[in-house]
């Protein structure tokens, strides 16, 4: 399988090196995902449902009537309706299909291979994972938005780039095969500027030298 790069077209996927960090098979569910999502752009973007309310609620102020307030609650759901429906058409999307697959995954300095066989796999690079958080069970790691949102211009531009969906890789810690492969990815994450560096240790104190 080959994987859709930045710009629309395709790129081959890569073998992984000897030293390829190699997971378990999992496959991430589409409840789950859209959970995920769901929580993820509501918990950034609440206070956009702010807005029809108030453009509702402004006719209010000159011309007093309980039917502006249901106007403003009606365009409130419709946002909420609207944006709602464009996370979890995610997950029905041809294009996404692959992220739904059962695949393991081999992962080493080049890209992160999701494998769905042995003679099939999307590889991802490095340069297209956006983002990343480990929480106390799994790894998320998000991918870049489309590029093409970056070419469009005025208020199209805008739309595009303010209401876009996350699309990430939700990777278990029980689909690494040993506590020293979580370590490896752990490391490798801060190298590529995803994770925050660990802080130093503090220096020993030093002993006092007798006269």
């Amino acid at each position: 399988m080959q994987q859709p790069n930045q710009r629309g077209g395709y790129r081959q996927a890569q073998g992984p090196t000897p030293m390829a960090i190699r997971t378990k098979k999992y496959q991430l569910d589409k409840d789950t995902y859209t959970r995920m999502a769901m929580a993820q752009v509501w918990k950034k973007e609440w206070w956009y449902a702010l807005i029809p309310l108030a453009v509702g609620l402004l006719p209010a102020v000159i011309w007093p009537s309980w039917w502006w307030v249901l106007v403003a609650f009606v365009l409130t759901l419709l946002y909420v309706l609207l944006r709602s429906a464009q996370i979890t058409g995610v997950s029905q999307m041809e294009q996404s299909k692959a992220l739904f697959e059962r695949m393991n995954y081999e992962i080493d300095n080049r890209q992160i291979l999701l494998r769905l066989n042995e003679t099939k796999g999307m590889g991802l690079t490095w340069d297209m994972i956006g983002q990343a958080r480990r929480d106390s069970d799994a790894y998320l790691l998000w991918l870049q938005p489309p590029t093409a949102a970056d070419e469009l211009k005025g208020f199209k531009g805008w739309l595009a780039r303010t209401f876009t969906v996350p699309v990430f890789l939700h990777m278990p810690m029980r689909i690494f095969n040993s506590p020293n492969d979580i370590k490896l990815f752990d490391s490798m994450l801060r190298r590529k500027n995803l994770l925050p560096a660990l802080p130093l240790a503090p220096a020993a104190p030093t002993s006092p030298t007798s006269a």
